[in-house]
């Protein structure tokens, strides 16, 4: 097998296995708990990782650069709009030249297919910061979130409320690898992709017409904003279709007692939640914008080195 051949992507949720998780997922506690004992760890030293963004970030940007940076690393930060990229470069050459320069590539941006046509190009490993049909590096640390304070989510319950998006389209995938369920209400308008998603089981998945009633039960209630980047246009629209779609203390009181709450930030409370979920005692949602710099910690590792002995 060549090189080339042996290079691993991270573009969907779906491109590890099972087995390859759990390691993924051991390897970000073993690193979180180097980094909150201010122990070095540098199995990236003098590794470059370059950040594309044609969508901006604050939680993707600061989680990759300082991550890359904790591992021994550096982050080359590149805005499409202030490169070639943004001024009619062919994505192909565009990967040829900038996987020549460094290590690993993170890109954020619109279409599934810029990163699967850059990653095709590329000789070193892609990661998907985010598109407009998936986000696995969020479910990641949503999963290994969970995993800290309520144990396996095998067999689990996970309430998706609102747009069925790229966060929706990702526990899609998530639940068919570790093995859970999740009840999605969405309004009319904004409901899952079915083209996108006719290949994940329909056992793995319940359409509910109330919010209300997706939470019943729910291990992990969960919501996104109601306007996407990219979809300003349509912010007045949106409020009035998701204007039932509020993650409210009733909602939260039935699902199961011991349920959280997650939110991949920026919320806005009042609109996609209420304050006194996000700010409540269920909510976890602080401890999973942290653990996107240990999860990406452990997934670079694993990009570049494979699996690490220690």
């Amino acid at each position: 097998m060549s090189e080339q051949q042996k290079i691993r992507h991270y573009l969907q949720f779906k491109d590890f296995s099972a087995d390859e998780y759990a390691y993924i997922l051991e390897r970000a506690a073993w690193i979180k708990q180097q980094y909150k004992t201010y122990r070095k760890y540098w199995p990236l030293e003098d590794r470059t990782l370059v950040m594309i963004f044609e969508k901006a970030s604050t939680r993707t940007r600061l989680s990759f650069e300082a991550g890359i940076q904790q591992l021994g690393g550096f982050a080359v930060y590149m805005n499409t709009r202030d490169s070639q990229l943004g001024r009619g470069e062919p994505i192909e050459d565009s990967a040829q030249v900038i996987s020549r320069m460094s290590d690993l590539v993170m890109i954020r941006t619109f279409e599934q297919s810029i990163v699967e046509r850059f990653a095709a190009n590329s000789r070193v490993p892609v990661i998907n910061g985010l598109t407009n049909e998936y986000h696995p590096c969020q479910i990641l640390a949503d999963i290994f979130t969970f995993t800290e304070h309520r144990g396996s989510i095998k067999n689990k319950i996970v309430a998706w409320i609102g747009d069925a998006n790229n966060m929706c389209n990702t526990w899609l995938q998530a639940a068919e690898i570790f093995d859970f369920t999740v009840h999605i209400s969405s309004p009319k308008g904004y409901r899952l992709d079915d083209e996108l998603n006719k290949n994940i089981d329909k056992s793995r998945y319940k359409l509910f017409d109330e919010p209300a009633d997706a939470c019943k039960n729910a291990d992990l209630v969960t919501t996104d904003v109601w306007t996407s980047m990219g979809y300003e246009a349509e912010n007045e629209v949106r409020k009035k279709a998701f204007a039932n779609f509020c993650v409210t203390e009733k909602m939260m009181s039935l699902a199961k007692p011991e349920a959280v709450f997650m939110h991949c930030l920026p919320a806005h409370r009042g609109e996609e939640v209420e304050a006194a979920v996000i700010d409540g005692k269920q909510s976890v949602v602080w401890d999973e914008a942290e653990n996107r710099l240990h999860v990406q910690k452990a997934l670079m590792e694993f990009l570049v080195l494979g699996k690490v002995e220690r």
